[in-house]
């Protein structure tokens, strides 16, 4: 790799592209020559911030910008047309979360990927929030001792209605699948293979055609349990997001802070500075960057990507399928006033 950045464009301009901006701006491996957006004026919103060019086709900003990379910061539903589209010109791209909304159809931008030159990656921020990143080296160092119990917990009160996250045809489905998908990663990340899932959906509280609260609880091939607890329509108002149950210890991954404590100790080990937006974007385009130019091992594989979405697909036939057992009292209610 050269003192040349890797020039990228980036394809939408909604709140997360935003993000990618602030990232652009300090990294020392990408720079933005270009934004694309359906919507002009968002895209030249966002491109002025960035002192780029705006288009309005993602097919346009390639020809005029000869960019070599993008990422992908569309809905859903478009992942597929846009990502084989590029992967065809020679392009690579980083594409965001859920790298699609169906097997199927992750399957066909697979394919795409190893018919081209181009590398194809799903972005995954917390695989890259330092904290996160010491943690797993913290419980892979044995401090803890063997993982027991994994939890993971994305709620926030967020009015959905009016939102492209709600409409599962461009969505693909609702907050399992929107915040699920980085739930299902994180846990992939520490445990390895999901191979059993139970899906329970809560009470709908916002007026949408989508799960707005579900619970889930699923079991790793090495036999550890996991539960994850997400919602647009409850704060559980937890200081940490991920927590690790060991046999010798615990570890808790917070937004302002991160500790673990083995058995015997008196006081918490507190290591990271919690979760960093910026910083998470930042590591994730430059790990992207390295692994290109043959620098870094990427830390997300095609088969990480395909497995999120596999695991997510089965979660919603779970969901769907889910059955309650009634619960059969051995007293009758006579028995009861007696």
């Amino acid at each position: 790799m050269t003192n040349d950045k890797m020039r990228f464009g980036l394809i939408g301009a909604g709140a997360i592209a935003h993000s990618y901006g602030q990232a652009f701006a300090q990294s020392a491996t990408a720079e933005l020559v270009g934004v694309a957006d359906v919507r002009s004026e968002a895209a030249t919103a966002l491109a002025e911030q960035m002192h780029c060019p705006a288009f309005t086709s993602y097919q346009e900003m390639r020809q005029s910008t000869g960019c070599d990379a993008v990422v992908v910061c569309t809905p859903p539903v478009t992942h597929p047309e846009i990502a084989c589209w590029l992967l065809g010109e020679g392009v690579h791209v980083l594409c965001e979360k859920p790298l699609a909304i169906s097997p199927d159809e992750a399957i066909t931008m697979l394919a795409a990927a190893q018919r081209s030159t181009a590398t194809l990656r799903m972005a995954s921020k917390f695989r890259y929030a330092a904290d996160v990143v010491e943690a797993k080296s913290i419980v892979a160092s044995g401090a803890i001792g063997d993982i027991v119990l994994f939890e993971n917990a994305f709620t926030s009160r967020v009015d959905m209605r009016s939102r492209w996250n709600s409409d599962r045809a461009v969505s693909g489905g609702g907050v399992l699948i929107d915040n699920g998908t980085h739930s299902v990663d994180i846990m992939r990340y520490f445990l390895g293979p999901i191979v059993e899932l139970q899906v329970v959906e809560g009470l709908r509280v916002q007026e949408i055609p989508v799960e707005d609260t579900v619970r889930m609880f699923v079991r790793s091939a090495a036999g550890v349990m996991g539960t994850i607890d997400l919602s647009w329509s409850l704060n559980k108002e937890l200081p940490y997001y991920l927590s690790v149950y060991g046999s010798a210890g615990t570890l808790h991954v917070g937004w302002k802070e991160s500790k673990f404590r083995r058995a015997g100790d008196a006081d918490w080990t507190v290591f990271g500075k919690g979760y960093d937006k910026v910083q998470a974007f930042g590591s994730q385009l430059d790990n992207f960057t390295r692994s290109i130019y043959g620098l870094e091992p990427s830390l997300i594989s095609l088969q990480d990507a395909l497995a999120s979405v596999e695991v997510i697909d089965a979660a919603y036939n779970t969901m769907l399928q889910t059955s309650w057992a009634s619960v059969c009292t051995q007293m009758s209610q006579s028995a009861l006033v007696a």
